[in-house]
């Protein structure tokens, strides 16, 4: 059974079987596997409820967001890469690079492609999602002085996006109106929704398939709302919309050398304007008397 095949039978997860990636869907306290095996939920090691040949992420589109950076509403949606390597899954661990301090968490809803996606009109936008996930649009903002707004170094590097814990189809929820909250430790750090967004989700797939065919299995992420702040390792990381589940992921230290050619990572202020939400004035005087860094 392939992914399309998975997901128009309902809700779907994807878990690593006799290390082998498999579709499947929860059944009470197991997981049904496609096989007909039944695998305890608990014991399950989730992968990404998406195959995508790219992965696509807005840049701004929640008001809240654009408040607390006393930004300027752009006049239409940005938007950036992330590899597929970027791919994580419900439970999965996301590492932090030894030496660094300012990965952020971003809570968002993911949409998944069902079928080829190319100039569609946005009443027609919605019909061609196969579903919807949960995701965490990680970022790394230690490498914010090298990338601009490519984004590779800081939302490329492997595990940075946690997706699911499973892809609801799209027959079954409605991106029109939905809320989001994101936790850390327990605690609400975010909470956003539908009624907060600038651009919907079908004016963003519209946007993008004009100049970039879509097919199956791609992943379109929606934008995050205000509040985004460093995680710390030994933290657990979960975000939530009502109609999908609770997507949740620890974050730990990663015992990695990034030294070596290339930019390497910097408190510069642009990542403390970005990773804690304060004014570009204030995030140069904190790096001009070395608080921060």
């Amino acid at each position: 059974m392939g992914f399309i095949e998975a997901v128009e039978g309902g809700n779907t997860v994807c878990v690593l079987y006799d290390g082998v990636p498999t579709w499947g869907r929860r059944a009470g306290d197991d997981i049904l596997l496609e096989s007909g095996v039944r695998l305890p939920e608990a014991e399950a090691r989730y992968l990404a409820p998406a195959e995508p040949t790219k992965i696509i992420a807005v840049h701004l589109t929640y008001r809240s967001r654009l408040e607390e950076y006393a930004a300027r509403p752009p006049a239409q949606p940005s938007y950036f890469l992330k590899p597929p390597t970027t791919l994580n899954g419900h439970r999965g661990v996301v590492r932090r690079p030894r030496g660094t301090r300012f990965l952020n968490y971003e809570g968002e809803l993911a949409v998944v492609i069902g079928r080829r996606m190319k100039g569609v009109a946005i009443e027609d936008a919605l019909s061609y999602v196969a579903g919807y996930t949960c995701a965490n649009d990680v970022g790394l903002h230690d490498f914010r002085h090298a990338d601009r707004g490519s984004m590779l170094r800081v939302k490329g590097q492997d595990g940075f996006l946690p997706l699911g814990p499973e892809l609801v189809p799209a027959s079954e929820f409605d991106p029109t109106a939905f809320s989001l909250r994101t936790y850390l430790n327990g605690e609400v750090v975010q909470e956003g929704g539908a009624d907060d967004m600038i651009f919907s989700v079908a004016y963003q797939l519209t946007d993008v398939c004009r100049l970039i065919t879509l097919e199956p299995g791609d992943v379109i992420l929606t934008g995050t709302p205000a509040n985004s702040r460093p995680m710390q390792p030994g933290d657990l990381v979960e975000v939530e919309i009502e109609g999908i589940g609770r997507l949740s992921n620890t974050v730990e230290e990663w015992q990695v050398d990034l030294s070596g050619p290339g930019e390497q990572p910097e408190t510069s202020a642009n990542t403390l304007h970005v990773a804690l939400a304060i004014s570009e004035e204030e995030a140069e005087r904190m790096v001009e008397r070395g608080a921060g860094v």
